[in-house]
């Protein structure tokens, strides 16, 4: 399975422990070199990264990566980097035209995650969302992470804001390119975003999710979730 990683924003709220974010190293290794290390270890053969704010530094970077790991790596640049996470996938559009997983370069998670994502089962013409039930976990901030409102493994509704919810998105996607159609609507009612997209597809009953039980992730966004993260990886747990 081919792995399209988001990594094109400016990552401000971490900018102290680094000037481009998918490069911070965390326990020594570049966040976006964990990134793709998880994916490769949960069965992904081949990724896709799509840059944007300083890319010739990240692209330059993930090509030496990809030369000593001997991990194909795609480069996609996002001239539109400072609009919404959406743009950024839809840019993807013209190399993806089957089945493909969908991560952030932000996020460390368990690689039983990804594994999970991947190998559930999955209707045609459908996306589905790692979603974490546990929301009294402290590992995320409740007030920043995304919320999602499920009905059994069908999504219903995504968002930063909503009250009405029962889990968090992880930020890992089993996309069929369905998505593309999704995220092109979602932009005509005015939301660049992934998650605006989520809500479409919910609207056309093509949304789902799929339960990642006691895995863990961090959403690696600010200094705090960064100690955490480093924590994590101390431990052995992620």
């Amino acid at each position: 399975m081919r792995c399209l990683i988001v990594a094109a924003g400016q990552g401000t709220r971490l900018r102290e422990k680094g000037e481009l974010k998918p490069l911070i190293p965390i326990r020594g290794v570049p966040l976006i070199e964990r990134v793709i290390g998880n994916a490769h270890a949960a069965g992904v053969s081949e990724f896709l990264v799509v840059t944007g704010y300083r890319s010739d530094e990240l692209q330059a970077r993930l090509g030496e990566f990809s030369r000593r790991s001997t991990i194909h790596i795609t480069r996609i640049f996002n001239r539109a980097w400072d609009r919404a996470n959406g743009v950024s996938v839809l840019s993807a559009k013209q190399y993806l035209d089957e089945p493909f997983l969908l991560i952030m370069c932000d996020h460390l998670v368990d690689p039983e995650i990804l594994c999970g994502v991947i190998t559930a089962e999955h209707e045609p013409e459908t996306v589905t969302l790692g979603v974490d039930f546990n929301i009294d976990n402290p590992l995320n901030d409740p007030d920043d992470v995304t919320r999602v409102k499920c009905d059994g493994q069908r999504l219903l509704h995504i968002g930063k804001i909503i009250r009405d919810y029962n889990c968090f998105d992880t930020g890992v996607f089993h996309c069929t390119p369905i998505m593309f159609a999704a995220l092109e609507e979602s932009q005509t009612r005015g939301d660049d975003s992934i998650s605006g997209a989520m809500n479409v597809l919910a609207e056309w009953g093509k949304a789902r999710a799929h339960d990642i039980g006691d895995r863990l992730w961090v959403d690696v966004d600010d200094p705090i979730a960064f100690g955490k993260a480093e924590a994590l990886l101390d431990a052995g747990r992620l």
